[in-house]
């Protein structure tokens, strides 16, 4: 499988941002790759204005989506990324969303609110209820997870041992003292631990570090970005994923049972 990860900055306006997944969309088909995965939050964003996911949130039917939806038809390419969701109730959901040939074919609220860090996500965002689905792309099985997720090593094994021989990690990775080392180490333990293929990519806008990456089933980086918009490519291989897990079966060796999401 050919993976694609589209890093840019987004902006408040969402057309602008709409112009940039669909260009990237078509690079990454040109290039034959089978996914595509942009950044988390990829609707608006202004980071002098708290509430822009409210203002700024779209339906499922709106213009964001129907523009990728249209640009989407007639190719195998999967497009994966999230957007904010009015929920109905004043509020909305920051949900995962992934595209091909004019559907949508998986979507995934998010489970953890990034309330950490002075941050608190969830003042405008309401979380998830459900553990995400796993989607097929090119014969590989590949879990969802967004940002703050890869924090929770209990969602990452979950997907694992549901069978996810890829993690696909949409983000916006605030900047600040040792946080460029937490993302590095997070990608690379959910993907050695679970001995799978991490593809996480980073919007790199002023507030956000960027820096997608790749890291295999045995913690190697195998594509990496830098603080810059980029689309990188990284081969996701089926044999290293078994090899990997022949030679080191932490799966297969461990005593505890499968993690369970708590009502």
């Amino acid at each position: 499988m050919k993976a694609a990860l589209g890093q840019f900055a987004v902006s408040r306006e969402w057309q602008e941002n709409l112009a940039t997944s669909v260009r990237l969309m078509g690079e990454a088909k040109a290039a034959g790759a089978d996914l595509l995965l942009l950044p988390e939050g990829i609707l608006a964003r202004d980071i002098t204005d708290p509430d822009i996911v409210l203002k700024t949130a779209q339906p499922l039917d709106g213009p964001f989506m129907q523009g990728v939806l249209e640009a989407s038809k007639g190719s195998a390419l999967t497009t994966l990324f999230c957007i904010h969701v009015p929920n109905g109730k004043g509020r909305v959901f920051n949900i995962h969303v992934a595209v091909r040939d004019g559907a949508i074919v998986a979507a995934y609220r998010k489970l953890h609110l990034y309330d950490a860090f002075s941050a608190l996500e969830s003042t405008n965002v309401e979380p998830g209820t459900e553990v995400p689905p796993l989607l097929e792309i090119a014969g590989l099985k590949c879990g969802l997870m967004t940002c703050y997720d890869v924090r929770f090593p209990e969602l990452a094994r979950r997907l694992a041992l549901d069978g996810a021989d890829v993690l696909l990690l949409p983000a916006a990775w605030v900047r600040g003292l040792g946080k460029e080392a937490h993302w590095d180490v997070l990608v690379t333990a959910r993907a050695l631990e679970n001995t799978c293929y991490v593809i996480a990519t980073g919007e790199c806008g002023p507030r956000n570090i960027g820096a997608s990456m790749v890291v295999d089933p045995l913690g190697v980086a195998v594509a990496r970005a830098g603080e810059a918009p980029a689309l990188i490519y990284a081969e996701i291989d089926p044999a290293r994923i078994v090899a990997a897990r022949a030679a080191l079966p932490v799966l297969a060796n461990r005593r505890f049972a499968g993690p369970e999401l708590a009502a």
